[in-house]
């Protein structure tokens, strides 16, 4: 039967947020929030902020052992959910009618099984199409969900990850870059069918950049050369740095509270500085 009411399974302690002690209030207050890609890195550090911000938190990913456990540690309700498949969303849609913030964070780089060719020449039309079919497909239907579980209310914050990939052309990762590309764009049609539509239902994309999570591991490796990598990696980001999911979370945060009801159809960049430009003193 459909869920009602307050979810969480277990108690946990909420962090101190020094927005919460100024305003006196959980910023996501009494707002039922879906988050896909949960399990580990930026989605689980969406949801565990969401949660800490007094949300009501659905976990969801394809990998159900990793995400009861990231559930069960937030102290929140986790669901199965494979984002390519049409009649998961809608099993989810009779078990969550209802939502407030949906996060679509699941995604594939589609290096997720070591090194393979991703370039323009080399790359599978197989493989181009399984990191479509996440990235692209996954969207499209959790947009579409979002819309089924927002309009009855007529409001809501629907939240797209993308990529700083997305932004920009990636040569190595051809599909990956397409599919972010085609998230930004497709935020921005939603944004625009929800407005025409006279809801105040809200669609952007975030665009992070090298954030430190599980999903860089392949490139990384485990070497000695490991530390080299990661430099290598961040050499041209003005910051020098990985960013940490939790700075993510943070976006999303502001993006699903009522402090961002005019934010809609735009994109948040989250590179340390990489689209700007180069740090790097004039010769």
């Amino acid at each position: 039967m459909p869920w009602q009411g307050d979810i969480a399974s277990t108690p946990t302690a909420t962090p101190r947020c020094c927005c919460r002690e100024r305003s006196g209030r959980l910023r996501l207050h009494h707002k039922i929030c879906v988050v896909t890609g949960a399990a580990r890195g930026i989605g689980r550090a969406i949801a565990a902020r969401f949660h800490a911000e007094g949300a009501t938190v659905i976990v969801t990913d394809i990998d159900a052992p990793a995400g009861a456990a990231t559930a069960a540690a937030i102290g929140c309700r986790f669901e199965a959910l494979d984002v390519r498949e049409e009649a998961d969303w809608h099993r989810l849609a009779a078990i969550v009618p209802v939502a407030d913030v949906v996060v679509n964070n699941a995604g594939i780089t589609g290096f997720e099984q070591g090194m393979v060719a991703h370039d323009p020449e080399h790359a599978s039309l197989t493989d181009w199409r399984a990191v479509h079919r996440v990235n692209l497909d996954g969207t499209f239907l959790c947009c579409r969900y979002a819309i089924g579980a927002m309009k009855g209310a007529g409001t809501g914050s629907i939240i797209n990850i993308s990529s700083r990939s997305g932004l920009v052309g990636i040569p190595a990762a051809a599909a990956y870059a397409s599919s972010k590309a085609a998230v930004r764009n497709h935020s921005k049609t939603v944004a625009l069918y929800c407005a025409q539509q006279g809801w105040r239902i809200r669609c952007n994309s975030v665009h992070p950049a090298a954030i430190l999570t599980d999903i860089w591991e392949p490139m990384l490796g485990t070497g000695d050369d490991r530390e080299d990598r990661m430099a290598a990696l961040v050499a041209d980001t003005p910051l020098r740095r990985f960013g940490m999911p939790d700075e993510v979370a943070a976006i999303a945060v502001t993006l699903a509270s009522d402090e961002a009801t005019y934010v809609t159809g735009t994109e948040i960049s989250i590179d340390g500085g990489l689209l700007a430009g180069s740090a790097a003193s004039p010769g």
